[in-house]
Formats: C-alpha cells, structure tokens, sequence
C-alpha cells in the first residue's frame, strides 16, 4: 500500500508541476504581448533583414501566398458573385492638408472589408446561416484598441488609426478582443509608386516589416485565448493597401519556437521572424480605380478576396458551396453566351446528341420567328438521363443509354447500360472536348480520370492482375457520331459537339463511401469491411508494382448485389504510381505525409491514406487545412497525441492496431505485410450464415468463393 501511495504522490505531483509549468508559460505569454507594442522597434530589428533581401533582389526568399492557377478558379467561381463598396475610396490620400480624404479612405477601406466578406459569406456558405458572424472595425494606434472608423473620427482620433480589421463577433466583448481578429489591412500612402520604384511589384520593406508586427501580435492574442483555436489558425493575412494599389502579407509559424525573453521582447520576435516563421507576399496590384470603385475581379482584389476567403475558412470551415461547385457553372455561362450570340443550336438528332448549327449567308432579307430564336441552354453539350452514346474503338462500336448522372465534387461521370443489355449497370466516363469549353483545370482532372486510369487498368489486365476489389475495364474508345463524320484527317474530329471525345466503361457500380457517411450509413461494420476491402486491392496491385495514389471517401465504392454481401471497391486509379516518375494526387486531408513532403509515395502511403480515411469517414472532425504545411502539422500532432489510434479504437482493437503500425512504417522503406492484417481484418467481419457467397480468400487473388 505504500508503495501505491508513494506512485499516486507521484503522479498528483507531476500534475501539479506541469500545471505550474503551463501557468507560466501562459503568463509570460500574457506579459510579453502586454509588452510587444511598437511596431517601429521591431521594425528597426528587421530592417537591415528586410533590406539585404531587397538589395540583393532575394525577395523571391519569400514565396507567394497563391498560386496563379488558384486565382484563376476562383476568379470563374466569382463570376457570379455580386459585391458592392458603397463608400468609395477617394483618389489620393494624404494630398491635402485636410484630414477628410484621409477619413473617407478608413470610411471606405471598412466598406470594402464589409462587402467582401459579406459577399464571400452569402455566395459560399450561404444565407440561410443564420446573421454573418463577422464585423468590420479599425484599431487605435495610442491604447490598440478597436472603434468603429466613424466613431473614431468623431471622437477626434483620426490621426491615431493604424489598421482595419475583420472581426468575429464576441458577445462577452462586444469592443473586439486581439484574438477575435479574421483579417487585419494596413492604410499606408504610396504602396504602388514604391513597389514600382523597387521593381519587383512588392510591397516596399518598412511596410513588410510593420505588417509582420501585426501578424504576431495576433498570433500571440491567439495563443493565449481561452478559446479553441484549430490548428490551421497558426497563420495570419494582413493585407497592405493604400488608395489604388494593395496586396497580400501571410505568416505562419509555431510560437512554441519563439524565446519569450522578457528582457528583450523585440529581439526575440524578430529572431523568430527571422528563423522560425513563413512569410508569403504577393504583388501589389490595382484595387480600385480612379472613380474609386473596387476592380472586383482584377487580380490585386481578387487575391485580397482570397485571402478572406481562406480567414473565414479558418474559423468557419469548409464552405457549403465549394470554389469548385461555383467554379463548375462556368461551362454552363459560357454555353449561354454562345447560344446568345447565336453560335449554336439545340436542336437533338434521336440519338440524343447536339449538333452545331451551321449558317450559311444570304443577301436575301429574311423574317425570323421569335420562337426559333429561342434557344434551350440546359441541354446544350450535356449528357442527361435518357441520352445515347455510341462509343468505339479499333474492333467493335457499342450502345449506351445514360441511366444516371453522378459528380463527385470534381468531375461529372454517369451509370449507364448497354441498350442491348439494358439490365446491366456501369460507369461511364466521358473525357474532355475542346468543343467543350470546360476550364482547364477539369479538363486535367478527367484526363486522369478517362485516358490516365484507362492506362493504368490496361497494364492491370496485362500483367494478369484481377481482383473483384477493383475495378474491371469493361470498355474504353472515343465517342462517335450517327450521320457523315466531317473530320479532316484520320484521327482528328469534326466540329460535331462530341466527336472523338475519349470515354472509359468500367464495372461494377455502387455507393460512394462519401455518399454513405452524408447518409449516416458508415458505421463500424462497414469500416472494419471497408478497411479489409480496400487492403486487398492495395495488396493486389503492390503484388506488380502499382500504387494507387489517391485513396479518399469520393475513390471507394459499396457493391450490392443480391447474391453476395455488399463488398468495397476502391475506384479512380487515374493517380496510379506505375514507374518512378509517376506523382500522386496531393488531398491536405487525404494524402500521405511523404506525398506531401516529397511528392512520392513510400511503401506504406496508400495504407496511411486509408487509415485518414476511416478516421474521417468514422465521424472525427474534418480540420480546415490551408497548406501543405498545416496539413503535416496535423498529422504530426495528430499521430504523437494519438487522437487517430483513439477514435479508431473506439470502433474496433484491431483498427487501432492497424493504425499503430501504419504509424510504425510511415516514411520506412518496409514494406506493409497486408496478408497479416487481412487475416485480423477478416476475422472481425460479421458474416451471417444466410446462403449468400462470402469472399474468403487472404489474398483476394484470383478471387477463392466457397458457399457457407
């Protein structure tokens, strides 16, 4: 008993220690924001930093916060985004004597924060969310404290306003707190003639360094709230802005890297700023114009836009409209616009296709019915349920009736039967056409969908790979046309909207995974099933060399049928690493951690991926991950504290134990020993003795069914 007693003295005092230990560190936090104050100290640790990057025209050190692809999806998920700055900006700040144009800019500055984010709240996660839960205020250089501009012009301070913010509304402190701050923006004069004067089109060094003073002082607010921040709150936006021109300043980091030296606060924030932290500045481009009114969709508002978009984001998390939902509208635009300038016609042949409507000139005056000229822009270049395909390749041409129309949040792809086998059920991929008009980045993603997988399910049936946990190439070739094909040369197309688009047929059909878990139907059974599933496909194609690359919830399907119990098929193999060279698809939730890191995938990645999955999939919260570098943090974090192994356990003993030795392998050469967890995975499946066959086979290879 004593020797019980001593250990729960133990235990009761490293308890009390490590309480102690995190109270300090939370007031020497505390103390050293209450003294981290003057952005110009810290600017002056920074300048001769800040200055050798730009004298030696190093600024690309710093990268960008987006990339020129992502802008332009987002700019087309916009189109239809309606944002309003009643306040204009006037057209120079400091040119007067007078403090009015200098109080119209905060005016307006505050403006253009409100409708951005209001706008980006509406369109992305809709109005039916209740009241907005942000608000626009600016902040008070002599006590750092937040008014209204209008308020603080009234009360004569002006002189004294430092930055505007977006806030989130917190009813204990309705005056705004330094960790409600979304997004902070910098009102300085001149940024676009010193970005010109530099020539490098970055914001100029004294106003990077001030910009970094705020980004700290946030993410120190951040750090000791009492609030649970997620992980993806470790970075910051600040946007620097003056009457024309702006752009964006983002920093990240982990403040537990940082020496909270209370005797040299300044020194030791820029010596973090300096080695610790990840600073990304984007160009500075026109905002507004010379009337004042905001450029909505030019790039300098456009990456401020983003930039919010992905503050909100943080605290709100994913979007019920995503950027590529609204992205995906675009086709459907343009094809109105066609049809308006009167390029097409709709009129459906009794295949169910489009043809082109073809003009000929006449110097004769003729009379237009109204009616015909009435063009119907919904079945414009779309396949819709009840229309005919005929597909071919070198030896054979077949009939399909699409039966359904499916999209997995990226692409759209159909089920569809043969007409002469009507009961038969497949997927059906149709790939893109340059009639078409899809944006590129879609075009990218049924490229791997159609020609890629096409590829990579041809070498399977090659090298004599067969498994019913993957799928089956039922048929791939080009679409083709009834009527005189026009094409000019052997292999090319005619102007028909879908001559000689690529497709591929595969089998079976089923239920996504993603769909199960929306429909509340992805419990433990059907995870430990799932997870036996998916592994056999896995160990399948590691057996020749082939590495699926892109396991997610929307690449996993459920098979009924009537004669076998439901069984998972792991789809979309268009990602497939067949040779070194070869990339996986990069998902911040799904992907591996040396997918991320390297670009490559180890032995154990497509396993690693799978246990993110049924992490996710088993009702774990999905984190808001903005970067790569977010994304490996919460994996870092994620497996040390064990909150996977924690939640798979609560499901089934043998998937944390899976997820424990994945955790083992990750980023090893060694290879996953699948018949040894396919054993413990099968003896964990509820098989009733109902008649129906039962898969039993270890190796799932060349499929063994037996009959109970």
């Amino acid at each position: 008993m004593e020797g019980v007693s001593s250990d729960r003295d133990s235990v009761e005092s490293a308890t009390i220690t490590s309480s102690i230990s995190s109270g300090d560190k939370t007031r020497d936090r505390k103390e050293f924001l209450h003294r981290f104050v003057n952005s110009e100290v810290l600017k002056a640790n920074l300048t001769n930093w800040l200055q050798d990057i730009f004298k030696d025209k190093a600024v690309s050190t710093f990268s960008v916060p987006f990339e020129l692809v992502d802008l332009q999806k987002f700019d087309y998920a916009l189109e239809g985004v309606p944002f309003q700055q009643l306040t204009r900006m006037p057209s120079a700040i400091y040119t007067s004597a007078s403090s009015t144009a200098e109080a119209k800019a905060y005016l307006a500055l505050e403006d253009f924060l409100h409708a951005s984010v209001s706008g980006l709240w509406e369109a992305f996660w809709g109005p039916e969310n209740d009241v907005m839960p942000f608000y626009v205020s600016s902040l008070y250089d002599g006590n750092l404290r937040f008014y209204q501009a209008d308020q603080a012009i009234a009360e004569g301070k002006l002189g004294g306003l430092c930055a505007s913010a977006i806030m989130l509304k917190n009813p204990r402190h309705p005056e705004g707190k330094w960790d409600d701050i979304i997004e902070l923006a910098l009102l300085r004069p001149d940024i676009g003639n010193l970005a010109s004067a530099e020539g490098d089109s970055k914001p100029p060094f004294f106003i990077i360094g001030e910009a970094l003073f705020f980004a700290l002082r946030v993410l120190l607010a951040r750090s000791i709230s009492r609030s649970k921040f997620p992980l993806s709150l470790n970075s910051v936006f600040v946007l620097v802005v003056d009457s024309q021109y702006g752009g964006v300043v983002k920093v990240e980091g982990d403040l537990n890297k940082l020496e909270f030296d209370l005797d040299n606060v300044y020194g030791s924030a820029a010596a973090w700023i300096k080695n610790h932290s990840r600073i990304a500045i984007s160009s500075v481009d026109r905002i507004w114009n010379k009337l004042g009114n905001a450029n909505w969709l030019d790039i300098g508002a456009l990456q401020v836009l983003y930039a919010t978009f992905h503050c909100i984001t943080q605290y709100a998390g994913m979007p019920k409209n995503t950027v590529d939902d609204l992205a995906a509208d675009r086709s459907s635009r343009l094809q109105a616009r066609r049809i308006e300038r009167q390029l097409e016609d709709t009129r459906v042949n009794s295949n169910g296709l489009f043809l082109f409507q073809h003009r000929t000139a006449t110097p004769e005056i003729v009379e237009v019915q109204e009616e015909s000229s009435k063009l119907d822009t919904t079945k414009l270049l779309k396949l819709e349920i009840g229309s005919i395909l005929m597909l071919e390749d070198s030896k054979w041409q077949q009939v399909y009736q699409i039966n359904q129309v499916l999209h997995d949040g990226e692409i759209l792809f159909y089920i569809a039967s043969p007409v002469d086998d009507p009961a038969k059920s497949l997927f059906l991929y149709v790939g893109s056409h340059p009639s078409q008009l899809e944006p590129a980045w879609e075009d990218v993603k049924l490229w791997y969908e159609v020609q890629r997988q096409t590829k990579v399910l041809s070498v399977m049936k090659q090298k004599g790979l067969s498994s019913k946990y993957i799928p089956d190439l039922a048929a791939s070739g080009r679409v083709v046309h009834p009527g005189n094909c026009r094409k000019t040369s052997k292999g090319g197309n005619c102007d028909y909207p879908w001559c000689g688009s690529p497709d591929l047929v595969t089998s079976p059909v089923g239920r996504t995974v993603a769909d199960m878990v929306r429909a509340g139907q992805f419990g433990a059974d059907e995870a430990i099933k799932c997870c036996h599933d998916c592994l056999s496909a896995l160990s399948a194609s590691a057996l020749h060399g082939i590495r699926h690359g892109d396991v997610k919830p929307e690449n996993v399907i459920c098979v009924e049928s009537a004669v076998r119990l439901p069984y998972y098929v792991l789809i979309s193999w268009g990602h497939a690493v067949l040779e070194e060279r070869d990339r996986p698809a990069l998902n911040l939730h799904f992907s591996s951690t040396s997918a991320l890191q390297e670009g490559k995938l180890c032995s154990a990645s497509d396993a690693e991926s799978l246990v993110y999955m049924l992490y996710f999939c088993s009702g774990a919260d999905l984190p808001v991950l903005d970067s790569v570098e977010g994304a490996l943090q919460w994996r870092e974090t994620s497996w040390s504290r064990r909150q996977i192994q924690q939640k798979l356990g609560d499901i089934s003993a043998v998937l944390k134990a899976f997820a424990d030795y994945v955790d083992s392998l990750c980023g090893t050469p060694y290879p996953v020993n699948y018949d040894v967890w396919l054993r413990r995975l099968k003896r964990q499946i509820r098989e009733e003795d109902n008649g129906k066959e039962v898969d039993t086979s270890g190796d799932h290879i060349g499929a063994l069914v037996m009959r109970i």
